[in-house]
């Protein structure tokens, strides 16, 4: 569409000269003093010849006889079907007494050479530029209008020789035009072609987006999926970075290698949307194990198309560039009805398996974004130059790419959930096992005691004093053994319960639809993850660990409630973090309680939450936990709970705490306080643990 605008514009520029395109062609254009062009159509005064044989040099083609063939332009992109070698021959008579000097402008195309040549003179080479000859930068999009300049009284004859090599040419149109009005001219062009190259940057910006988050998740979770869908995505932004080689006047990334956009055109749109489409496709449904037909096929169909690759590649560096473009329109059309029957084939299957609806959907965007942009190209082009146009980054395609990639990201995260819960699931057994065994232990000591009782009565009654004190040794072992299988099991249960509380965030955000908040989370609930199932395996852990911990959590806590909660952790500058150890997992139920409750006070617009430790002694610690939110007594009320009701992540880290204290012979003390007791006007409740060093 923009590119039928800026026709359309050309149109509007050129619309006085049009009306005098049904005049005879003349050889000559006769400059007087009444002579001022603004926007000249040079149709009816240029003069063309063919080099078909691609061999004709400036000198011969002076000598040949041209003729005026309107057929060669064109004011919009069209399809020539081979490269296009022409001539144009402009012969100016300037009749005033002042020089003149006006600007010649044709479009851009691939090689464009100008030339001079007085009467009785050799042709003189003046200038020459073009897509894949000038590598100067951004500014070689002011090397495209051409000086016509001839003095008074005097005739001078320009020669332009263009020659177009790819599929389709740009527009061809001669216009004359003065320097203030192609000044003009250009800051328009500029602002059309800065619209369109601002929506390309807005989507590399969110293509790098998702090649970050891939390469990150897959650092947290090796899967050959992400390294897929991030090599895919790096081809998409190499593509679309491209495009921005053929937008006049915009940010030029690889003006020094012009071949490259030709090199990664075609060849880029089979490897992005059929190679590592196809390779996605079989490892993120892993076909291998589920659909043994469908991953067979996927297989030799990216054989073929890396066959193409390289192909493409080939023709491009013989120079046939026309080639590349058949190719891709065969097997764009050819794959239209066996794509279509390999989504039906996946419907089919998408209740029993949840990830195929994520793959399924995405395809399904970039397909139909890909033959509604083609269908919109066929009408105001025609189906040979729409053929042409299948690369073009219509807003129509664009959506369909950043749809689909999308929804692969989103079904990359759901994969891992699916990981994340399986994990639960082994720990679950785990603890379930765990149960076992201690009911197995207890059955066997009673069977050992009584075994023992049969056999050893006469030992027992001559040797008393020293049975009685193994017994109590083996006692002593015995509920040692029994406090950490129980620190163990208590350790255990709070992944669980941790990971249920964040995963229903994470579902709150999906069902919102907010994917990159849900992307974010993920990655943070990742880190959580991991160090949770760390924590619980040790007892103790550094006090800087655990306000890093504490940091993440509240972090990702805030991104929850949409900003709408304040934190801050303060310590005390005299606490070594690094050195002082604590129990793992204590605090964060009761930080998750805080937060919980400092959330629902309606007469508070932002929860806050405060954690502060101190040094109260020598060898105690001191953790305050305090918030702004509805209290216990307000809480219970509204809840109608029990009394003596509290949280099960709370209660796990009070019979902790108990375990610990009796297990290491420490004193570790919890008190909560209700800010309403104290006084009715303050609400809020703060947690003071009391925490020994050893």
């Amino acid at each position: 569409m923009k590119r039928i605008l800026l026709m359309l514009l050309l149109y509007c520029y050129t619309a006085e000269s049009f009306a005098n395109t049904d005049r005879n062609p003349v050889d000559t254009l006769i400059a007087d003093t009444a002579f001022a062009p603004a926007n000249m159509d040079l149709r009816p005064y240029i003069n063309t010849l063919s080099d078909d044989d691609q061999h004709l040099t400036v000198t011969e083609v002076s000598r040949r006889s041209f003729i005026h063939e309107d057929k060669l332009f064109h004011n919009y992109p069209k399809n020539n079907g081979r490269v296009n070698n022409c001539w144009l021959r402009l012969t100016v008579k300037n009749q005033s007494n002042k020089p003149l000097s006006c600007q010649l402008f044709s479009g851009w195309h691939d090689y464009m050479y100008w030339y001079m040549q007085s009467p009785g003179d050799t042709p003189e080479l003046l200038m020459q530029t073009g897509l894949m000859l000038d590598d100067g930068g951004v500014e070689r999009w002011n090397h495209y209008a051409f000086n016509v300049a001839v003095p008074a009284g005097q005739i001078r004859t320009f020669y332009l020789h263009i020659i177009n090599k790819s599929y389709n040419e740009n527009a061809l149109m001669p216009t004359l035009f003065s320097k203030e009005s192609y000044a003009v001219f250009r800051d328009q062009q500029l602002d059309i072609y800065r619209k369109e190259a601002v929506i390309i940057l807005v989507l590399l910006g969110m293509l790098l987006v998702f090649f970050s988050i891939s390469i990150i998740n897959y650092i947290q979770l090796p899967d050959r999926s992400y390294i897929y869908f991030a090599v895919y995505v790096l081809g998409l932004i190499l593509f679309f970075a491209l495009r921005l080689e053929s937008k006049p006047y915009q940010l030029s990334f690889f003006h020094q290698w012009p071949m490259l956009k030709y090199y990664w055109d075609i060849p880029g749109l089979l490897f992005c949307f059929y190679l590592m489409y196809l390779l996605f496709g079989n490892t993120f449904l892993n076909l291998t194990e589920r659909y043994p037909l469908m991953e067979r096929v996927f297989t030799w169909v990216s054989a073929v198309v890396g066959g193409l690759i390289i192909l493409c590649m080939y023709c491009i560096a013989e120079e046939q560039y026309h080639l590349p473009t058949i190719i891709y329109s065969y097997v764009y059309f050819v794959t239209l009805v066996p794509l279509l029957a390999v989504f039906v084939a996946l419907a089919r299957r998408s209740r029993h398996h949840p990830l195929v609806r994520f793959f399924l959907y995405g395809s399904v965007c970039l397909y139909l974004a890909c033959l509604g942009s083609f269908l919109m190209h066929v009408w105001p082009l025609g189906l040979l130059s729409a053929l042409g146009e299948l690369a073009a980054p219509t807003m129509l395609l664009i959506g369909g790419v950043l749809l689909q990639a999308m929804f692969f990201l989103a079904g990359l995260s759901y994969r891992n959930k699916l990981v994340h819960l399986e994990r639960t699931r082994t720990q679950e057994l785990l603890i379930k096992q765990l149960n076992k065994n201690k009911e197995l232990q207890r059955k066997l000591n009673e069977q050992l005691e009584e075994l023992v009782k049969e056999q050893t009565t006469e030992i027992l009654r001559k040797k008393q004093e020293l049975e009685e004190q193994r017994k109590k040794q083996l006692e002593t072992e015995y509920d040692k053994k029994l406090t950490e299988i129980e620190l163990k099991a208590i350790r255990a249960q709070i992944n669980p319960h941790f990971i249920f509380n964040c995963l229903n965030s994470i579902q709150l955000f999906v069902m919102q639809r907010d994917y990159e908040y849900a992307q974010k989370y993920l990655s943070d609930f990742s880190y959580l993850i991991r160090k949770t199932l760390d924590f619980s395996r040790r007892n103790f852990i550094s006090l800087a660990d655990e306000i890093t911990y504490l940091n993440t959590y509240l972090g990702l806590e805030k991104m929850r409630f949409e900003n709408r909660m304040e934190y801050e952790i303060v310590v005390d500058p005299v606490i070594a973090t690094a050195e002082l150890e604590i129990p793992a997992m204590l605090l964060q139920p009761y930080v998750e309680n805080a937060v919980k409750h400092g959330m629902t006070n309606p007469q508070q617009p932002t929860g806050q939450l405060s954690i502060y430790f101190n040094q109260v002694a020598a060898d105690m610690l001191e953790c305050v936990i305090a918030d702004n939110g509805i209290g216990i007594a307000r809480s219970k009320s509204l809840r109608m709970l029990p009394k003596h009701h509290q949280s099960s992540g709370m209660e796990i880290s009070q019979n902790r705490a108990e375990l610990l204290n009796k297990m290491y012979n420490t004193e570790i003390h919890i008190e909560i306080i209700d800010r309403s007791s104290e006084d009715e006007s303050d609400s809020g409740t703060i947690v003071k643990i009391l925490i020994p060093q050893l």
